[in-house]
């Protein structure tokens, strides 16, 4: 029968989901928790030297700060902390006996691969159980995992792991690497696993780990309630249950159900974590999930244009999230067409010196309809919506740069519509303007719909915009839009940077047109910054 272990790492992969901001008494019962449960080593976080110390967060700037969140009586269990390659100086790291802690994980990606076994081999021969994490473990041929293997072996950690950083592997890879390690690694050496749920496969492949009943130490990364970036981790919950069940465990449950109860959940409900379109599509393209997050987040794009974004991501690219380098390819997926700009003569014809209305889908339309109508009635005065068509009002054009509206609308060849090269349009489309050049500066609103549309008024030459239904957007997404299923779900900190950004934006477009609010919204005062 196998020895199998368990590594909790609510805290540290858990982190990523609220920026290790669990509290100071929330880390405390966390580890308290893990410990009444039985739970065999126990990750504390992060030990980093980018960072400034705040007790509140689970990133340490160094191994002493762990001491005041554990209790006095931890019997056999380990405490560990991980350290990310090139975030912390090996001479900066005291001998194991002074400090609080039993081991640490060194993370590490392929390219830094030499560097940081140099690193490795030092934290060895300070006296901590050292655990080594070659993260995106599919990333290496067979030969070059065996190359590793074979220098890891002259190190002698205390275990080498097997790393499913994108969650895409399904069984028949993880036993591939697992006979390939099992078969060429000392023998006193553990394997672990470290999972990601992105295709669901987190539990079957743990299960399918220690139902081989081999007689090699196997320890199992877990966090409770699966906390963990994007589609998230094993949950601890669910398999020390397998094991109790299947493989002599004593663990307790009672205890993570009041973590969960008392502490994960709340976070759950603001910053959800778990299974989602755009993760399975980033591991299907075997790539970083930030980069499915950030399209996500856009709240422009159809799945499949996700994942032909995807799917044009460079090798060399795929395990580093690079934030610039995925804009450059949506904005360049986006401009795949060009303008008629003879279109833009025929606009300036029809918009130039007129009074314009632009009606967001606000839900502020819904109460002030009346002054909306009253607004439109004005001479020389022209409606466009955008994105939508609404139902109590007349407009005359609609406004469309979001793939995802576009497709939503009904009875195209009834509107005029105005919409951005980004979109494939058929023959119902009045007019195609240029995507790239309505895009501003600021990145979290760069081409939000409403300003993009200002901006194509104020190239038209108008006299004066009146906003409508251009809100501002609150936490409560169902409040946003005047239909509810227009609702996008987005993290409190998108919903504050769209604020800030269409403050700033509005503020800029002030000064180059009139702009009024004709309905109430966040951005009375349009200041920038």
């Amino acid at each position: 029968m196998s020895k199998v272990k368990v590594l909790d790492c609510t805290l540290r992969d858990g982190g990523y989901v609220n920026n290790w901001e669990f509290g100071k008494d929330n880390i405390k019962k966390i580890v308290s928790k893990l410990l009444e449960a039985n739970i065999d080593i126990i990750e504390c976080g992060f030990l980093t030297q980018k960072i400034e110390y705040n007790e509140h967060c689970s990133k340490y700037d160094n191994v002493q700060r762990i001491e005041e969140f554990l209790p006095k009586e931890r019997h056999k269990q380990e405490i560990v902390c991980m350290i990310n390659y090139g975030e912390y100086n090996l001479d900066n790291i005291p001998e194991c006996n002074d400090t609080p802690i039993d081991g640490l994980r060194i993370a590490f990606h392929k390219k830094d691969l030499k560097e940081a076994l140099e690193f490795c081999k030092g934290i060895s021969q300070k006296g901590y159980k050292l655990y080594v994490q070659p993260m995106v473990s599919l990333s290496y041929t067979d030969i070059e995992f065996l190359d590793l293997i074979k220098t890891v072996n002259e190190i002698q950690p205390y275990a080498f792991y097997i790393v499913d950083s994108f969650g895409i592997m399904k069984r028949n890879d993880l036993m591939r690497l697992y006979y390939l390690t099992d078969h060429n690694l000392k023998e006193d050496i553990c394997i672990g696993y470290h999972s990601h749920n992105n295709i669901q496969l987190a539990f079957s492949n743990a299960q399918a780990l220690v139902d081989l009943k081999t007689k090699r130490k196997l320890i199992i990364d877990s966090s409770v309630f699966g906390m963990g970036r994007g589609a998230g981790n094993l949950n601890t919950e669910l398999f020390i249950e397998y094991l109790n069940d299947n493989n002599g465990g004593i663990y307790k449950s009672k205890p993570l159900l009041q973590i969960i109860d008392q502490v994960l959940n709340n976070i759950y409900l603001s910053k959800y974590w778990g299974y989602s379109l755009p993760h399975y599509i980033s591991a299907k393209h075997n790539c970083h999930p930030n980069y499915a997050s950030y399209l996500a987040d856009k709240n422009t794009l159809t799945v499949e244009d996700i994942s032909n974004i995807l799917s044009k991501i460079d090798e060399n690219k795929k395990n580093n999230f690079d934030k610039v380098y995925i804009e450059n390819l949506y904005c360049t997926y986006q401009a795949h067409k060009t303008t008629n700009y003879s279109m833009i003569d025929e606009l300036i014809d029809i918009f130039k010196d007129k009074t314009v209305i632009a009606i967001a889908p606000g839900s502020s339309i819904n109460v002030e309809t009346d002054k909306i109508i009253k607004e439109a009635s004005m001479p020389d005065t022209i409606v466009v919506s955008v994105n939508f068509k609404p139902e109590k009002l007349k407009y005359d054009y609609v406004f469309v740069s979001n793939l995802r509206r576009y497709h939503e609308l009904k009875d195209k060849s009834k509107t005029k519509l105005i919409v951005t090269s980004n979109i494939e349009v058929d023959n119902n489309v009045n007019y195609v303007i240029s995507y790239v050049d309505l895009l501003n500066d600021v990145e979290s609103v760069r081409d939000n719909a409403g300003l993009m549309l200002i901006k194509l008024l104020i190239k038209l030459g108008v006299k004066s915009i009146k906003l409508a239904g251009y809100d501002g957007y609150s936490y409560d997404a169902f409040t946003n839009y005047v239909e509810k299923d227009m609702a996008y779900v987005k993290k409190n900190m998108v919903v504050d940077a769209l604020n800030a950004g269409m403050r700033k934006m509005l503020a800029q477009f002030s000064k180059q047109v009139k702009i009024d609010f004709i309905t109430k919204t966040k951005y009375i005062n349009m200041e920038e910054g």
